[in-house]
């Protein structure tokens, strides 16, 4: 018999749950607490400070640092659009239904969407201002609070990130996947405070928000998979219509006398 892996050894199932639950509702405080702080201006002073500390003070309208960094900044703040995400969900679905796992591919979309809607909602509930400290350096429309491209990067590239890793048998690789994940959204909810069209408050909102949702739907999918309502995580066995037959097998050697 396989035996288990040492982090099942340490934690029963009950508490990994109570565990997650708690993470959950950290997280739901810590929010509760920082839209609070921004309802109540209680964060202005803070978020104005590290909008004019990226600025040059003499031309606000430049920021700090290399020439370069605007155009790599550009770049990067795509990546948590919803012309980059969209297309990366679609592709994750499609990864998933090469697999055959209708049902995960399904989970993925409404992940994503369930995402969308849910940052809809939240900037028409709290209707925050821009900033107008200073010069907004690209083109925004809806409201501030919380940042989109932090929610939503959060919880697409991390529902990925989870995804993938589930996929992987080697601990350091999954662990090297989440970082990636982890790090490519903490550069997106940077570049939104570098623009100047986000307060800090608004991105750290995000990234609570993308993680929560991202954490429940990723517990929810693999409690549907322990009742087998949803397809495992592990891969499944290949099929391929030109694969070559199997090779025989290797005749058994002798027993020795």
């Amino acid at each position: 018999m396989t035996a288990p892996p040492p982090t099942a050894r340490r934690f029963a199932p009950e508490h990994r749950a109570l565990a997650l639950a708690l993470l959950v509702v950290a997280g739901v405080w810590l929010f509760a607490a920082l839209a609070f702080a921004v309802l109540h201006g209680d964060s202005r002073a803070l978020d104005e400070a590290a909008l004019r500390a990226l600025r040059d003070p003499s031309a606000p309208d430049h920021l700090r640092g290399p020439a370069w960094l605007l155009s790599a900044a550009r770049d990067i703040t795509a990546l948590g659009s919803h012309a980059v995400l969209v297309p990366v969900l679609l592709a994750a679905a499609g990864f998933l239904l090469l697999l055959r796992k209708q049902a995960m591919a399904l989970a993925m979309l409404g992940s994503g969407g369930g995402a969308m809607l849910l940052e809809n909602v939240l900037k028409r509930l709290f209707a925050r201002p821009r900033p107008v400290l200073v010069p907004q350096l690209v083109h925004v429309g809806n409201a501030s609070f919380p940042s989109g491209h932090a929610l939503l990067s959060s919880a697409v590239y991390l529902s990925i990130a989870v995804l993938v890793a589930r996929l992987v048998p080697y601990r350091r690789v999954r662990l090297y996947v989440l970082a990636l994940a982890a790090a490519l959204v903490i550069l997106i909810g940077f570049t939104r405070v570098l623009f100047g069209v986000h307060y800090p408050t608004d991105v750290i909102g995000g990234w609570i928000v993308g993680g929560l949702w991202a954490l429940t739907c990723g517990v929810t999918v693999r409690a549907l998979q322990h009742r087998g309502a949803v397809e495992p995580a592990g891969l499944p066995p290949e099929v391929t219509d030109d694969a070559s037959p199997p090779a025989a097998p290797r005749a058994n050697r002798a027993s020795r006398a």
